[in-house]
């Protein structure tokens, strides 16, 4: 086989139908829109259009609200990572952080990190590195001898404020450097 030869499997490549050609296409004339109507129509967006009745997404009143500062954890029960323990998925001998417990199967997404929850019976000794632990969670890793090193998360706003500075400062500086 040589490059020139190299082509895609029969089917693998689909050109897009180009309609309203002719009606020897198939698809001429009204290009398969039917006759008149805001669907026949460009520029018409219709999604949860009741013919002008107040759609129903409108009438349902509203509920709650979103917390945008809202911590993301991915929650781990003591007694899911003594199974895991118990399985062989996890090495007691290293620190358990997120990379570890993901590995394992136990911490799915969690943008922000682990947190800890108390239920379930922890045997082992382990040492966790982890964004955040319960009380219940903490009591039964100290008493089967094991320890937990809390990971500081800095404060979003704190972040955006002190980005905020460095770039003006930058800034501040590019002119100075371009009046000089």
């Amino acid at each position: 086989m040589k490059l020139n030869q190299i082509k895609d499997n029969k089917g693998a490549r689909q050109s897009r139908v180009r309609v309203g050609r002719g009606i020897g296409s198939g698809l001429g004339k009204t290009a398969g829109r039917g006759q008149k109507g805001a669907k026949s129509r460009s520029g018409v967006s219709i999604a949860g259009f009741e013919g002008g009745q107040m759609p129903l997404h409108m009438r349902l009143p509203k509920r709650g609200f979103n917390n945008i500062f809202a911590r993301d954890y991915a929650e781990v029960n003591v007694g899911a990572v003594q199974k895991a323990i118990d399985a062989g998925k996890i090495d007691i001998k290293g620190v358990l952080d997120h990379d570890a417990l993901k590995t394992a199967g136990l911490a799915r997404g969690g943008k922000d990190g682990v947190r800890l929850l108390g239920k379930g019976e922890l045997k082992a000794k382990l040492a966790f590195k982890i964004a955040g632990v319960s009380k219940g969670a903490r009591e039964a890793v100290e008493k089967a001898g094991g320890s937990i090193e809390l990971i500081e998360r800095k404060n979003p706003a704190e972040l955006a404020a002190a980005k905020k500075g460095k770039v003006r400062e930058k800034r501040l500086a590019d002119r100075a450097a371009a009046k000089a």
